[in-house]
């Protein structure tokens, strides 16, 4: 007879602990959305884009407060590349002359600026790609529920996507709450972070469907235990190094992908604590058995119908 490891972790037994956690977190974030939504970039509400290059790398507050002294709304400053390209985002109807209104505002106070483009996106496009990338998000989650319960049983079908709805869901919430931009790279993010979570939620249901075939007790939250500390130092390893190149990416990659790189953090973060205790927890709250994934052999059935 097989015997468990000895386990580190009793991950199973904090299981409600966890849950709570999560449910919190998810009240948090629907409440926050519900009561403020989220704060959408250009790229959804439509609005005006304009880019300048400084000969000097400008403030980028004093460039933010000089607009809104002018009364332009919702003025959000970035650099776009180098320190001396300055991207603009106003989010009101476009004309022809706002780019030159813009640049004789920045060199009322002696800085050399040279206007390189002014762009409009239009609401209906900001529409399209809002209701394009919610629609993305919907199939990816439904390619993922076939392709688990193909690959191993409906049963870690159901917690796979209830896993990756609690990621996206506590992401889209930080980001509600804090009222970061949200846009379409952040959109890119959550789309990478279901990819993640998968991955790693995919590995520990592997170590569990593997620990339930070998071993011969029947104690569930045991064999949870014994498959998820198998996997633990690869997941904190792949976690760990992941999330140092996204540290990277928040302090050095700039202003177009900061709000990219704290979605990637904070789904891998989320992620991970899913795939060790949402994923695998729900499986117990769906009643995985042994016989979900070894059926009784038939001769047995055919002993038991013979016994008087």
């Amino acid at each position: 007879m097989k015997t468990l490891v000895n386990r580190q972790f009793d991950f199973m037994g904090k299981r409600r602990i966890a849950f709570a956690i999560s449910g919190l977190l998810i009240l948090a974030s629907i409440v926050s959305l519900l009561l403020q939504q989220l704060n959408l970039g250009l790229d959804f509400t439509g609005g005006t884009l304009i880019e300048v290059r400084y000969a000097v790398a400008p403030s980028l507050d004093a460039v933010r407060q000089a607009l809104e002294a002018a009364e332009f709304r919702d003025v959000s400053v970035q650099t776009f590349g180098a320190s001396t390209e300055i991207l603009i985002r106003l989010q009101q109807a476009f004309d022809a002359e706002v780019g030159n209104r813009v640049i004789e505002l920045l060199r009322a106070d002696g800085d050399t600026v040279e206007l390189v483009r002014a762009e409009f996106v239009g609401a209906q496009v900001g529409e399209q790609l809002r209701d394009q990338s919610g629609l993305g998000l919907l199939l990816a989650m439904a390619v993922v529920m076939v392709y688990v319960a193909f690959r191993f049983q409906y049963k870690f079908a159901i917690g796979a996507v209830l896993a990756l709805f609690h990621d996206v869901i506590i992401v889209v919430g930080i980001f509600s709450l804090f009222q970061f931009d949200f846009d379409l790279t952040v959109m890119a993010a959550l789309l990478a972070v279901i990819g993640y979570s998968l991955n790693d939620t995919i590995v520990v249901y592997d170590r569990i469907r593997e620990t339930i075939r070998t071993s011969r007790i029947d104690d569930m939250p045991a064999i949870f235990n014994e498959a998820i500390n198998l996997t633990l130092s690869r997941t904190l390893a792949t976690s760990g190094t992941t999330l140092l190149v996204l540290m990277a990416l928040l302090l050095l990659g700039g202003d177009m992908i900061h709000y990219f790189s704290i979605a990637l953090i904070l789904g891998v973060v989320v992620g991970t604590f899913s795939s060790i205790y949402v994923a695998a927890a729900l499986l117990l709250a769906v009643k995985l058995e042994r016989k979900d994934l070894i059926p009784p052999k038939k001769e047995e059935h055919e002993e038991e119908e013979q016994l008087p």
